[in-house]
């Protein structure tokens, strides 16, 4: 097939990366390539080359230390920035003759533009719902033209009123890359790691770690200065470490030698990479249940509980601690194979690039 592949354009598709979004478009990228398929990628511009790159939005003024676009007088803003990025892609995107788009950008624009192109379109819902996607959701359904998927059952409850049979593609990681360690460090610790955001809670996994007597490696850029600023500096104290935006390679190291991963989501966040990559290292879960949490972890690879509840998140630690490692590691080989995702993303787009065929949505 030949497949248009459009990401989101807040980050470069590259290591090491702001979050889960952006690996799973640079390894469905490569995999799906790797699989014989004509490939092309519409990014931003400092995406890795090796990627078949097709840039569609500069990134001459992205800040790697804050992953903001530094704002310039004579620029428009980022809002305005990518919605022209994606009006012109859009507007020429059937000229490449792509068999099917594969849509992973997170923006209204290419949902909105998908019923005056001719091109078949497949979006994946990698977020909850949120106003300017929904609305233009919301338009399109009145004269279906996309096919959708999104990536844990939670997910697809939560899109239900627009979306009413979505289809589910759990993602998968590459095991491969992640090494197991079946012993953590002698020096117990636990490990934090993605964006620091407000919706990923990090004050709270610092609180429930304080109460736990557990020290903490934090591990991901500053993705909300003003959140940082006021939550997370007037905690900082000798028990915790921020280790900054690692690579895989680094970040392993850390997750593998942690006793206990702590993932304290404070949305209702679609699938949770966090989870697999750490549960890959065999490294045990403390977490909330929110989101798609409860399906990815089980109760013999974590612990999770009521939302925002620190002192019943220390217990948690405590507990999960001492889960056995191998079964962890079993557990995540067995539950989030990528090579069972792609497979069925290729079938997916297959299905949706033969023009002959029904929406997938309304079989």
């Amino acid at each position: 097939m030949k497949i248009g592949i459009i990401s989101h354009l807040k980050h470069p598709i590259r290591p090491p990366f702001a979050g889960g979004l952006e690996v799973f478009t640079h390894q469905i990228t490569n995999a799906l390539q790797s699989g014989g398929h004509d490939v092309t990628l519409f990014a931003s511009s400092s995406s890795d080359p090796s990627l078949p790159l097709v840039p569609i939005l500069s990134d001459d003024y992205y800040d790697d230390l804050t992953g903001y676009r530094k704002k310039r007088k004579d620029l428009p803003s980022e809002y305005i920035a990518e919605h022209h990025a994606y009006f012109r892609l859009m507007s020429e995107i059937d000229h490449y003759g792509f068999d099917v788009i594969f849509n992973n950008s997170l923006h209204y624009v290419p949902i909105t533009m998908a019923s005056v192109i001719h091109t078949p379109m497949v979006t994946v819902l990698h977020t909850p719902p949120f106003y300017e996607l929904e609305l233009a959701i919301a338009a399109e359904r009145k004269n279906p033209v996309i096919n959708y998927i999104t990536v844990s059952g939670k997910s697809a409850e939560n899109w239900k009123s627009l979306v009413h049979h979505c289809h589910v593609i759990m993602n998968g990681i590459n095991i491969s890359e992640w090494a197991f360690r079946a012993e953590p460090e002698t020096d117990r610790y636990a490990i934090w790691f993605g964006r620091i955001h407000p919706d990923k809670g990090l004050h709270l996994a610092i609180d429930a770690a304080r109460k736990a007597n557990i020290p903490l490696r934090i591990a991901g850029g500053i993705a909300d200065e003003k959140y940082y600023k006021q939550k997370i500096q007037p905690l900082i104290g000798p028990d915790l470490v921020f280790l900054g935006l690692l690579d895989q390679r680094a970040l392993n190291l850390e997750i593998g030698g942690a006793a206990i991963c702590l993932i304290t989501p404070c949305w209702e966040e679609p699938f949770g990479f966090v989870a697999a990559e750490a549960m890959a290292c065999g490294t045990p879960i403390a977490g909330f249940k929110m989101g798609a949490l409860p399906e990815i972890v089980a109760p013999h690879t974590g612990i999770l509980t009521d939302a925002g509840n620190t002192a019943q998140l220390s217990q948690a630690i405590l507990a999960a601690e001492k889960l056995d490692r191998q079964q962890i590691r079993d557990y995540a080989v067995q539950k989030f194979s990528f090579d069972h995702m792609v497979a069925s993303y290729e079938e997916f787009l297959e299905y949706a690039a033969n023009k002959n065929n029904k929406l997938i949505d309304h079989l």
